[in-house]
């Protein structure tokens, strides 16, 4: 340290402090200590931060690892499921033929059940028709008939004096009516 102090008093005696002999080149003594104190510096940074950045660096290459192998289950997982969609594409297809097979089959049972029950109730519509058809036919020949049997028997067996007395009496109600 003495040396230090007595070549920088020697300098200040010969030349100006804030000039250095050379243009590019510091002091001999910068040059000296500031080797010495960047040694030290990269020797502390090499001891102390140098297994930091390598657990750091060692821990990011892991976790990039990690992401790589991540992505690429993920895309097996993809690839998988792609698979079983595009088979179950296939048997959606087959399915929906067979569905739809099936649909038509039960369509045409119930219709032909449908058609075998209309037939049958038209069936019972037409002999019920004409039951009362016929029925209607009867009473108005019997209505017809016994008109007809009715004005021979009455005409045939009404003489006069019957016939003002029946005229008469319905007179008489006529007027009691009244």
């Amino acid at each position: 340290m003495n040396t230090i102090i007595r070549l920088l008093a020697e300098g200040e005696a010969e030349h100006d402090i804030t000039q250095t002999p050379s243009r590019f080149w510091p002091e001999r003594y910068e040059i000296i200590f500031g080797a010495f104190a960047s040694l030290l510096i990269f020797g502390l940074l090499v001891k102390f931060a140098g297994p930091l950045i390598k657990k750091g660096m060692a821990g990011r290459t892991a976790k990039i690892q990690a992401e790589l192998d991540a992505g690429e289950a993920a895309r097996a997982d993809a690839e998988t499921e792609a698979a079983q969609i595009r088979t179950a594409k296939g048997d959606i297809a087959t399915e929906r033929t067979r569905i739809l097979a099936e649909a038509d089959a039960q369509a045409a049972a119930i219709l032909e059940d449908g058609r075998s029950r209309v037939s049958a109730e038209v069936a019972d519509i037409d002999i019920a028709a004409a039951a009362g058809r016929v029925g209607d036919e009867l009473r108005a020949e019997i209505a017809s008939l016994s008109s007809a049997a009715v004005d021979h028997v009455v005409t045939g067996s009404l003489d006069a004096a019957t016939h003002q007395e029946l005229i008469e009496s319905f007179i008489t109600r006529v007027g009691a009516s009244a």
